[in-house]
């Protein structure tokens, strides 16, 4: 069954050599194929078409021989559409020009003569970009970022996630979070209290790891009036105030022994006492506990007890570094530039195409955390209409004796995340994997057969 044109991807042709125009037709097989031969009809077929990816050629009429018409087409594509993917194509060696371009906002350059298969796998990798893109502000103007308190995600694994959160918040099972510094356990634990039947109560956290040991049991308990030196009147402890709420303890890998014997306590009977007070105080609140370390680890050391483990334990969610979550650094890095743009007053309109190869190859050790703080100061020193590596700041990339040059397992690759992505979004409803990822239903279940996805 032959695909319709509306679930084609649209590539936008500028180029006025009609021996080319034609080739590019038949390059871009599998795409539907809109051409311009200047610049006046291609901002025409721009607004009437939204294409998905625009080649462009610097040299157009009325002056072929140099690049300022096809350097000017290129402004007043950005200035329509600042998230457009364009390729330039230029001439042999042309190299000044081409940086010029991708310093005013293209999205990468491409120099004749066309090689019709490095040509299609460039535009296919930009198609593919923009169709995240969309899918991303798709997913935050259907309110999925408020839901999720500000979790930005693409891949499969937080979609797994934050379904077993929606599950869970209704209930009151002791919750522990698992995973690195800067992962999100935080957001996903006040996920937890908004989506409950908590929700208008409060979220009381603390972090264990940042207060003193000695400190810590006054600031969980609460004391009465006299019970040590500067205890001035009677103050209520985080456990308390959290009554009828949610108590999110972070970094409960530092509790001390005392103090794990003491919480031990608490969760078993849900009863406090104030230091230096006799009465028990009954409290109900929702526990949620996080840590970045190897509690079972510890448990085997002796350093925390096993019963507070299976106390805390009582539902795991293990959250996977940044590293593991494929795209999600990507549509982290946008998420945190429109909000910096606005804190900022700025209008940095997106990414280059260096700073775009350098965040989805960064391990990004820090986590979200990281990716918020690089896009927070690229915002900042920022020169031109878009963030470049050297405002990002990161460890540049060099070439690697192991990266994938072959097309065909690179196509193979990319379908398969491709794949993988559109299932975490779409479920088993084939219809919108489809229409997601612009091909027909048999073709869908053809790439699924080949890949060995169900």
């Amino acid at each position: 069954m032959a695909v319709s044109k509306q679930a084609l991807k649209k590539v936008l042709v500028i180029e006025d050599d009609p021996g080319l125009q034609s080739q590019m037709r038949w390059c871009f097989d599998g795409y539907e194929v809109i051409v311009a031969a200047d610049r006046a009809e291609g901002i025409k077929q721009l607004t009437e078409h939204c294409p998905d990816v625009i080649t462009l050629d610097l040299g157009l009429p009325p002056d072929p021989e140099n690049a300022s018409e096809g350097l000017a087409a290129l402004t007043e594509i950005i200035e329509h559409d600042a998230s457009a993917k364009v390729i330039v194509v230029t001439g042999n060696d042309d190299d000044k020009n081409a940086m010029r371009a991708i310093g005013l906002g293209a999205y990468d350059f491409y120099q004749k003569p066309v090689k019709p298969d490095t040509l299609k796998f460039v535009v296919d990798r930009a198609a593919y970009l923009r169709a995240l893109e969309l899918q991303n502000k798709m997913l935050l103007k259907q309110g999925f970022e408020t839901t999720f308190g500000g979790i930005v995600f693409a891949s499969d694994v937080m979609q797994k996630i934050c379904k077993t959160i929606e599950k869970v918040a209704p209930t009151d099972i002791t919750t522990l979070l698992l995973g690195d510094s800067g992962t999100g356990k935080e957001l996903l634990a006040r996920a937890l209290h908004d989506m409950s039947d908590r929700a208008s109560k409060r979220f009381v956290a603390i972090n264990c790891a940042a207060i003193p040991e000695n400190l810590l049991e006054s600031e969980l308990f609460g004391y009465e009036k006299g019970a040590f030196t500067g205890a001035a009147k009677q103050t209520l402890g985080k456990i308390e105030c959290a009554h009828g709420g949610t108590l999110f303890l972070d970094e409960i890998g530092d509790l001390g022994q005392p103090l794990q014997a003491k919480l031990l306590r608490f969760l078993q009977e849900r009863v406090i006492e104030r230091i230096g007070g006799r009465d028990e105080i009954p409290v109900d609140v929702r526990v949620v506990c996080a840590t970045h370390q190897n509690l079972e680890g510890q448990v085997s050391d002796g350093r925390f007890r096993e019963d507070l483990y299976y106390r805390i334990s009582e539902m795991t969610i293990k959250i996977p570094p940044l590293c593991e979550r494929s795209d999600d650094a990507l549509l982290l890095a946008r998420t945190f530039l429109e909000r910096f743009n606005r804190e900022n007053n700025k209008n940095i309109k997106g990414f280059s195409r260096d700073a775009l190869v350098e965040i989805e190859a960064h391990l990004w050790p820090g986590n979200v955390r990281e990716v918020e703080n690089r896009v927070k100061r690229a915002v900042i020193m920022a020169d031109e209409s878009h963030i470049t590596a050297e405002d990002l700041d990161l460890e540049s990339i060099t070439a690697d004796a192991d990266i994938q040059l072959n097309l065909r397992e690179i196509k193979h690759a990319a379908e398969l995340q491709a794949l993988r992505r559109a299932m975490g979004v779409c479920g088993n409803n084939i219809s919108q994997m489809a229409e997601l990822l612009g091909v027909s239903r048999p073709t869908l279940y053809t790439l699924l057969e080949r890949h060995g996805l169900k």
